[in-house]
């Protein structure tokens, strides 16, 4: 076994590990106890709620990882096929405090409403949730307003709305359904109110009861925000997918056959992102083994890796119909960044993949033409990072990397075609944003466990601190303190390399998830299948280029 796949399985072991305890949701005691109650847990209503046998990619599962709050920041969304369509799927965990949300929530849903908006998406809210976590709710009311304000957005976009309540949806939460536009309340679980008994009591001196007041039977007999009154929890899903069968659902264009990535894909029962292939679609698996992938990525990232290697792992191979996997553009000019065509599940795709680390103009101007190309035929753009950013020093400077830098940054963010990221390796500094890092609104992002992501790497950085507090010293005077100097150097260093792991950052979401690289391909080709829901066209203009 190679010391990089030692490493790499290592860290996907760790990965398994964290997802587990986002799966685990409120732990043992509590969905046993919610169990006792008759009701399923978010994890089970959404296996219900998919097409038999079909996908459920998992977003930001590592929500709020290194926080104070559970992991997954008890919510699950994600993209799933229901009656054949592609859906945004969101489910409160109750198994977590009630299903209150906290921070972390609130900027879950926000990212799962925008990847809804961009992809022209249904989406599903399925609703237990005691409302906000009170003791941060300084930290949710101002921004929380928006989860309403994008349920009516999407709406007024004619992309549909549908709540199925379970349980509790008390006091803002009560907008959900309010806001939707088909609501499923089940009958004895369904509390709906923007005041408890309680609250009431003390507002106004009514005696009142939880089923008068917000029961699933009042609000479909008497305030009518109840569409449909289910039976039970099995029930109100078959209502749910009914609705979603009746919706007249139908992709814009189709650039394959495939309606959507349904058949033939599945997802394990452990949750995260470990998804088998599609077996069923009419394309050439790759022409070397994904199994490979996890030999590719040095333990150093210092050290570079051919990123073709990665390509041929994860694009369409060699057929008849489609010839050579991979047609790289300007393969002889600017040589550290890899740009070409192929196809993925039969989707065409154009990829920039970092070879070397480094970014020079020749690489930026290369990458600048290919992304204009790449909007002329309305082509989706893979973005496969391992850079350490622009090339720095005196004659880079004076050659022009900072216009050549910014002129790929212009056609990275004018750019109209859909944008996927993978941080396979390195992403360093305005490397990040050239190779279109969180910032600039990739519609899906995915890093590798051997990812890492900062303003420059954590020796860098240490040592540009140092160099300034020398500069300091010696301009007071002073003698420099080199043993305290080694020991801040230290600090900073594991500080940076702290904050630049794959957890860290998902557990912020700057990403979509982490996950296992043999699922790349898996993962884009979803990925690929959701944005067919909206139309695909390139730019036709971009920002001033600076000659």
């Amino acid at each position: 076994m190679s010391t990089n796949r030692a490493a790499m399985l290592e860290k996907l072991a760790d990965l398994d590990a964290q997802h587990a305890v986002a799966v685990a949701g409120g732990g043992e005691k509590y969905v046993e106890r919610h169990h006792a109650r008759g009701k399923l847990t978010a994890r089970e209503r959404i296996e219900l709620l998919l097409d038999p046998g079909s996908a459920f990619l998992e977003l930001s599962p590592l929500a709020g990882w290194g926080s104070d709050f559970t992991v997954g920041a008890s919510v699950v969304t994600g993209i799933g096929v229901v009656e054949g369509v592609e859906c945004l799927i969101s489910a409160n965990d109750p198994t977590v405090k009630g299903g209150a949300s906290n921070p972390w929530t609130v900027k879950k849903i926000f990212r799962a409403s925008q990847v809804a908006e961009e992809n022209n998406l249904p989406t599903i809210s399925l609703v237990e949730s005691g409302g906000a976590d009170l003791p941060t709710q300084k930290e949710i009311f101002i921004p929380g307003g928006r989860l309403f304000r994008d349920l009516t957005r999407a709406s007024a976009r004619r992309q549909p709305t549908i709540a199925l309540v379970f349980g509790n949806s008390t006091a803002g939460g009560a907008y959900v359904p309010g806001m939707s536009d088909y609501t499923v309340f089940v009958r004895g679980g369904a509390k709906v109110f923007l005041g408890g008994p309680p609250l009431v009591k003390m507002a106004t001196g009514e005696e009142s009861d939880d089923e008068s007041l917000g029961g699933a039977e009042m609000h479909a007999r008497v305030s009518g925000l109840a569409d449909y009154l289910a039976e039970d929890e099995h029930d109100a899903i078959r209502i749910g997918r009914r609705i979603v069968a009746r919706l007249n659902r139908r992709k814009p264009e189709l650039r394959t056959r495939d309606a959507c990535f349904a058949p033939g894909i599945s997802t394990s029962k452990q949750g995260g992102h470990r998804i088998s292939g599609d077996s069923s679609a009419a394309f050439a698996e790759p022409d070397a083994d994904p199994e490979g992938l996890l030999d590719l990525v040095p333990t150093d990232l210092k050290e570079p890796f051919d990123p073709r290697e990665v390509i041929v792992r994860v694009v369409d191979g060699t057929s008849e119909r489609n010839g050579r996997p991979f047609d790289e553009f300007k393969p002889l000019y600017g040589t550290s960044l890899v740009t070409g065509w192929a196809q993925l599940h039969g989707r065409p795709i154009g990829i920039l993949a970092n070879a070397q680390g480094v970014l020079f103009s020749e690489e930026a101007q290369k990458a600048t033409q290919f992304i204009q190309l790449a909007n002329q035929s309305d082509t989706p753009l893979l973005f496969l990072h391992n850079t350490t950013g622009y090339m720095v020093g005196k004659d880079y400077e004076q050659g022009g990397i900072i216009k050549h830098g910014a002129m790929m940054i212009n056609a990275v963010s004018n750019s109209t075609v859909p944008h996927l990221s993978v941080i396979m390796g390195a992403s360093y500094g305005a490397g990040n944003y050239g190779m279109n890092g969180r910032a600039y609104d990739p519609r899906f992002l995915f890093t590798w466990p051997s990812a890492k992501s900062a303003v420059m790497g954590p020796a860098q950085l240490a040592g540009v601190l140092s160099i300034v507090a020398r500069a300091a010293a010696e301009a007071k005077g002073q003698a420099y303190d080199e043993e305290g100097d080694a020991g801040m150097r230290a600090m900073v260093e594991q500080m940076v390399e702290e904050q630049s792991l794959p957890y860290v950052l998902s557990g912020m979401l700057y990403d979509d998830g982490v996950i296992d690289p043999r699922d790349t391909r898996t993962v884009l080709a979803i990925c690929l299948s959701v944005i067919e829901n909206a139309p695909i066209k390139g730019a036709e203009g971009f920002g001033v280029f600076r000659p």
